[in-house]
């Protein structure tokens, strides 16, 4: 396959593609393919139900359980689609690690088989280089010490050699690189076709590909912050870079309230104003169009930024989310500090509107205008469907954020992405919850949509053993972390390692690895001391690992084999009562006349455990042991709710059944 991010393309007719029964039938195309070959019937029934939607122009809901093989069971459709109508399939995965996948893996195994495919993937431009930024470096460095400049020299390197500008093929380029920040392609700082590089652009060539292919593959971010884009540009021929289409399929689709939620919203940060402000100068100055009174405007709007943020109501304990309510009581003692940063923005739009013969600075200066009129937004919008709040995250450096986000996306995603499709197809091996889609179809506004659950390939009863431990205390009591440790240990000691630990947060994820750390004999490896994909090659590398994560390990993480024999799960995924935007969508539940812990908390906690059970079965040979040490799932209620909605796992709460299992004897 070419290396430039396109697979080979050529003529395709629909005479040339098989049908779904000759592809994936017993003796069809798929049985004569070099891969190990099984019949499933849940496979083909997708794709007959995928291909029945697109035909009559329907939205299709499917819960495809984990080895039904369903990117084929909708790659085919798709393709079968493109090729007798012309119209154009958008894919969008949950993960990079899926979109990938499907790129480098599931396209070119079928292109084996079909012949030539018109695919192409495509990612955020944050992933991409810009080389109108890059050259303006070259003129006018801004690096920060060696490492900056030892990485400046080696993408520089690169840029006279890459297809793609894709920064995932510089494999030494840390994922926090902060001088990568200065050199992206994100839109903010687009000159669009203005800009002098604009010909050898790599999102003018990402886009051409993407306009003379069949298929595209994306990731959700992707989808909704270039919907996004267009929703504020109100149709500008120029925004967004997704190519129109006829379908669009959502493969992880569990993830699109949040996803859709966090691109509908409006956020600002120190950070933002800071890279505003070095932009102006950095572009200005390598065009030589950088005068003395937009140095002074952008010292100011840095001035002003750092006084603004330094004066909100944050927490004094540090990191973490918290309301903003009082908005009003923040203007009316601190309304100065606030007019400070609009006028330090205004002037600088002045000041780049004067320079009309720059065209860096047009761009620039509607840049600034919109950081305004968004911070105007999160000061003094009052709309009701919106909640206002403020976080400060660590990293290389600290930053404060102020963000708003919907409450509600249903009535968004229903105009703007249910209304604009005449198909969208969700999958997902976690959608239900006790066998129905209600609580998915109400939060994403799909009212009208055909149904369909697909059963694992998978026997679960006889490879999986979920095991409840008994007389464990409840997780608010003082001794639950003291009582999970002994549990762990001894589970440890069964499977000899060869385990997950997945917590619901960091605090207890770091003190239950702590308590372990020296009476565990196997390696433990903590989320957050290397990268996530660093993390996971070095669990698949060494012999009876165990990892300890919070929830970016929850999903999107195939390990296969011996490597994990075992899943544990500290307490019900419940999500955090105080977050700032749970407690609005609860809140709106309980005015609506609802019963929120119920109708939200509940539903949403089934899927993400769901989701990380789902991490231990991942083949027909897989065999391993599932442990929640959280003892409400028999104790409440609520329960019966979460037991109802997992695989048909084998349930005991007998130790012993544990040892039985990993020793190959009946239970």
């Amino acid at each position: 396959m070419p290396d430039n991010g396109e697979v080979s393309s050529g003529p395709q007719t629909a005479q040339a593609l098989p049908s779904l029964h000759e592809f994936f039938a017993p003796g069809g195309v798929l049985s004569r393919s070099s891969l190990p070959y099984e019949f499933r019937r849940g496979q083909l029934e997708m794709a007959q139900a995928v291909e029945r939607a697109f035909q009559d122009n329907r939205h299709l809901i499917v819960e495809a359980g984990t080895g039904t093989g369903k990117t084929l069971a909708y790659l085919l459709p798709a393709l079968r689609l493109c090729a007798a109508t012309g119209r154009r399939v958008i894919i969008s995965t949950g993960t990079k690690n899926l979109q990938e996948q499907l790129f480098f893996k599931d396209v070119p195994f079928l292109q084996s088989l079909l012949g030539p495919l018109r695919v192409c993937y495509m990612k955020g431009r944050a992933n991409y280089l810009c080389r109108h930024k890059l050259f303006a470096l070259r003129s006018q460095p801004i690096l920060s010490g060696l490492e900056e400049i030892s990485q400046y020299q080696a993408i520089a390197e690169w840029e006279k050699t890459t297809d793609t500008g894709d920064r995932a093929e510089i494999d030494d380029l840390p994922e926090s690189s902060a001088l990568w920040a200065k050199l992206d392609a994100r839109s903010e700082a687009c000159l669009g076709q203005t800009c002098p590089d604009y010909g050898r652009c790599f999102i003018t060539e990402m886009r051409r590909r993407a306009a003379e292919s069949d298929i595209v593959i994306v990731n959700h971010h992707l989808f909704f912050a270039d919907m996004a884009v267009r929703q504020q540009a109100a149709g500008a021929p120029d925004a967004g870079v997704l190519p129109e289409a006829g379908v669009v399929i959502f493969d992880e689709a569990h993830e699109l309230e949040d996803v859709a939620s966090s691109y509908f919203g409006v956020g600002l940060s120190n950070l933002k104003f800071e890279e505003l402000a070095r932009d102006i100068e950095t572009l200005l100055r390598a065009q030589g169009e950088l005068k003395a009174e937009v140095v002074s405007a952008a010292q100011m709007i840095r001035e002003r930024a750092r006084m603004f943020f330094g004066a909100l109501p944050m927490r004094a304990s540090g990191e973490g989310r918290m309301p903003f309510a009082n908005r009003e009581e923040f203007l009316e003692t601190q309304g100065d500090v606030y007019l400070g940063v609009l006028n330090a923005l205004h002037r600088m739009e002045t000041e780049l509107e004067r320079q009309r013969g720059a065209e860096e600075a047009q761009p620039l200066r509607r840049r600034a205008g919109m950081v305004r009129e968004q911070l105007k937004f999160l000061m003094e919008s009052e709309d009701r469907n919106t909640v206002f709040w403020l976080e400060r995250r660590s990293g290389r450096q600290m930053s404060t954020h102020l963000q708003a986000t919907p409450i509600d996306v249903s009535d968004l995603l229903r105009d703007m992405l249910f209304g604009n499709y005449p198909s969208v197809v969700l999958t997902s091996a976690t959608l239900t919850v006790q066998g129905g889609f209600a609580h998915f179809r109400k939060r994403l506004g799909l009212d009208e949509a055909r149904e369909l659950v697909v059963p694992s390939h998978f026997q679960y009863g006889r490879q999986a053993l979920l095991y409840l431990p008994p007389e464990m205390p409840d997780p608010r009591e003082p001794n639950f972390q003291e009582e999970a440790a002994k549990r762990i240990r001894r589970m440890l000691d069964i499977t000899r390692g060869r385990a997950f630990c997945l917590f619901t947060s960091y605090q207890q994820m770091r003190d239950l690895y702590e308590r372990l750390l020296c009476e565990v004999g196997y390696p433990l490896l903590l989320q957050g001391t290397a990268p996530r994909k660093a993390l996971l090659e070095e669990f698949r590398m060494t012999r009876n690992a165990v990892l300890f994560g919070t929830s970016s390990f929850w999903q999107g993480v195939d390990v296969q084999g011996d490597a994990l024999s075992c899943v544990i799960i500290d307490r019900l995924p419940f999500a955090v009562p105080t977050d700032p935007v749970v407690q609005a969508r609860m809140r709106a539940i309980e005015q609506a006349g609802g019963k929120p812990f119920f109708e939200y908390q509940v539903p949403s906690a089934v899927i993400t455990l769901k989701q990380g059970f789902g991490r231990l079965i991942r083949s027909l040979d897989d065999r391993g042991v599932l442990m929640l040490l959280d003892p409400r799932l028999e104790r409440q209620r609520y329960g019966r709710i979460f037991l109802e909605s997992l695989p048909p796992y084998f349930i005991t709460q007998n130790i012993g059944d544990v040892e039985a299992f990993f020793a190959g004897c009946p239970i």
